[in-house]
């Protein structure tokens, strides 16, 4: 029986299209790279969650998300034993280059952030871990040469890769 589930991520990229990610790693899901996000609260939309997660993660305040969508898809994992098929929307937003803001320590240890960093557009398209969405080289390359996409584009359902996959 699957889960269903809803999350909100925001793909920031700085001026020269370098995007920050998260490396993730736990014992169900496995490693893999991914923007700032996470589960939607109760009553909440993603656009609201995507903000409140990027502001939680990397303590940036001061970053605009207008809502640009860039994708969405879905994909499974397990949490806590449990499969999870989850629904999740990547926003879209521009910020300069730094570091995350404050004593994130704690947050990303529950969250099983193992480490930070930006990479290159050449970087992410020959990365060698798994990056959530696996498709985010193409789609920030399209991004690159076209500019943000006018309408979401739906990736459907995904095979991540991971532990727990449907």
């Amino acid at each position: 029986m699957r889960i269903p589930g809803q999350a909100a991520g925001v793909a920031v990229l700085d001026p020269t299209g370098w995007i920050f990610m998260f490396r993730y790693d736990n014992e169900e899901v496995g490693v893999h790279w991914a923007m700032p996000g996470g589960g939607l609260d109760i009553g909440e939309s993603p656009l609201r969650a995507a903000v409140r997660e990027l502001r939680e993660e990397t303590g940036w305040t001061d970053i605009h998300v207008d809502g640009t969508t860039l994708c969405s898809w879905e994909h499974d994992f397990t949490r806590a034993g449990v499969p999870v098929r989850q629904h999740e929307y990547i926003f879209l937003t521009r910020g300069p280059r730094r570091d995350p803001i404050g004593d994130l320590t704690e947050s990303h240890a529950a969250d099983k952030i193992l480490r930070w960093r930006w990479w290159s557009p050449d970087e992410l398209a020959g990365a060698h871990e798994p990056l959530w969405p696996p498709h985010l080289p193409e789609l920030l390359a399209d991004v690159r040469r076209r500019g943000a996409p006018a309408a979401p584009i739906d990736l459907g359902h995904v095979r991540t890769g991971a532990v727990g996959r449907g």
